[in-house]
Parts: C-alpha cells; structure tokens; sequence
C-alpha cells in the first residue's frame, strides 16, 4: 500500500509541513519579504529518508509560490539544488533577490 503524501502551507509556523499518512514528516521553512517567499531550510524525518517526501515538498511549495504570483528565494541548500534539477521551477527565482539575502548571510 502507498503512503500518502500531503503538503500543507502554514503561514503561522512559517512552513510548509509535509505529512505521510497524517504524521508530521518535516517542513520546508521561509519567511515572507514582500512578494518573496524565502526558503531557509527543509527537513525531513530520517524514517522518511530516500522515500520522495522531500522531493514531493519542494515541488509543492515551488507550485503554491507560483499560484499565488510570488517569487521564491532559495536560501535552503534543499530548496536550491531541487530548482537547479527543475528547469521549470528556474523563472520562480529572483535571482538578484537571491544573491543579495545569500550575501548578507555571509557577511554576518
């Protein structure tokens, strides 16, 4: 029997979290800059690991950023490395956006 795999966005924790058959398995973390969404880190249960929990999140949470018009902003390694396997998620990010937030990381 396949699991299921359901991704949620829950703007007060600042997340989209990934449930498999309604166990809390991880969460794609951001936080808002005006039409930005800012992904800062991904994480899913090791029990999940190898299973496409991850993969599924991230193509959902790229696909809810673009239905609702925004951009995304792929600080997470994660979120970044899923972009770059998915042309069709490359016109989502604003790159200059991007540079800039991975920029000011570095120079903290």
């Amino acid at each position: 029997m396949e699991s299921s795999i359901e991704v949620t966005d829950v703007p007060d924790e600042g997340r989209f979290r990934v449930t498999v058959d309604g166990i809390d398995a991880g969460g794609a973390h951001y936080r808002r800059l005006d039409r930005a969404v800012v992904f800062t880190h991904t994480e899913v249960d090791d029990a999940y690991s190898g299973q496409g929990v991850g993969s599924r999140l991230a193509r959902a949470a790229l696909d809810a950023v673009r239905e609702r018009g925004e951009v995304a902003v792929p600080l997470c390694p994660f979120i970044a490395a899923y972009v770059q396997r998915h042309d069709e998620y490359s016109d989502l990010v604003d790159e200059e956006l991007t540079a800039r937030l991975r920029h000011q990381g570095e120079s903290r």
